[in-house]
């Protein structure tokens, strides 16, 4: 049962209950009239539409609400609108081996030295100059004799002879006096060799010129700059297992057709009445007709409490609920001749 169905039933069962208390105070007004009148049927002052009309003698009547009367039709409707729905298919995977870059290919400059050689070269330590030399002064050595003494005569004592062996000129004299000799000796000039030097060439100056002092150096030098180059690294692969797609995902649309569900409705045809309908009274309900009454309740899934021919609450109870469901009268207190005759009695 949907929300709709549900929302129909209580609504009909609060409309129900609105009858009932309508009914039960209709009831009650007419129980103050009776009671302020006489036992005739006629009394001044009031309606005639507070009795039942065409009232036979030996029944009972009683003011019944009929119910209002429903068309119920069918009808169907849309309950879900028509749809999609996308499934999706996984993809199937296979091992597989696969060649990897583990790391791209680069480049890098590279320093290529330079080239050296070896070059020998005079390598001037001094220039040539000039210096004023002083020539000095040559000298001579020259001898001379020179007269030391002059020759001269002198007297000595001894025999000529002696001073003869000298190579002197010797004067023999004798002094007749004392015997002794005296001699006149010629003293030669004495001379001696005197040595000096003399200039003999003058002092005087010259101009030398003094040549450029050079050094051998071994050094090196450079034959060819340093220069760069560019080198290429290759690319590095390694080979690894990996998994790979042997169907790719894909996905399926199925279509999902709309839901109709069937719905009563019900429809009013008339509205509900409250008029004089005849109940069943004290007369006929014997022991046999409740004992009836109870079965036929009974047999139409009403009434389930025990078949003993006494009309009480749940007796009641039971007959309403099938007058309600017949959309026959219902009264609060009694039942309605129209009930007994529905269920196939007659009392």
């Amino acid at each position: 049962m949907d929300n709709s169905q549900q929302e129909i039933i209580s609504s009909q069962r609060s409309t129900i209950s609105d009858l009932e208390k309508r009914l039960a105070e209709r009831d009650r007004q007419l129980s103050e009239v009776r009671a302020s009148t006489s036992s005739t049927t006629t009394t001044s002052g009031l309606s005639s539409e507070l009795f039942p009309p065409n009232a036979e003698p030996g029944h009972c009547y009683a003011r019944i609400l009929t119910p209002a009367v429903y068309k119920t039709s069918q009808e169907t409707v849309l309950a879900k609108e028509a749809s999609e729905r996308v499934e999706i298919i996984p993809a199937t995977y296979e091992p597989a081996t696969e060649r990897v870059l583990v790391r791209e290919a680069a480049t890098r400059l590279e320093v290529v030295p330079a080239e050296y050689k070896t070059l020998t070269e005079q390598v001037l330590v001094k220039p040539q100059s000039t210096r004023i030399e002083k020539v000095p002064a040559t000298y001579r050595t020259e001898s001379e004799r020179v007269l030391v003494t002059p020759a001269r005569t002198e007297w000595k004592r001894g025999p000529a002879a002696s001073f003869a062996s000298g190579g002197s000129s010797v004067i023999d004299s004798r002094t007749t006096d004392t015997g002794e000799i005296m001699c006149l000796v010629e003293v030669p000039a004495v001379y001696k060799t005197v040595s000096r030097e003399v200039v003999a060439t003058a002092a005087t100056t010259r101009e030398i010129v003094e040549p450029a002092v050079y050094k051998t150096v071994t050094k090196q030098v450079v034959a060819k700059p340093a220069t760069t180059r560019e080198v290429t690294i290759p690319a590095e692969y390694d080979t690894v297992k990996t998994t790979r797609i042997a169907t790719p995902a894909s996905e399926r649309r199925i279509t999902i057709p709309a839901e109709y569900t069937t719905i009563t409705k019900r429809e009013k045809v008339s509205e509900e009445t409250l008029d004089w309908r005849e109940v069943v009274c004290d007369v006929n309900l014997t022991r046999g007709n409740v004992s009836e009454l109870q079965t036929s309740l009974n047999k139409a899934g009403y009434y389930k409490g025990p078949i003993d021919g006494i009309i009480g609450p749940m007796t009641l109870s039971a007959a309403n609920g099938y007058a309600k469901a017949k959309g026959l009268p219902v009264g609060s207190n009694y039942i309605s001749i129209d009930t007994i005759k529905n269920l196939g009695l007659n009392f």
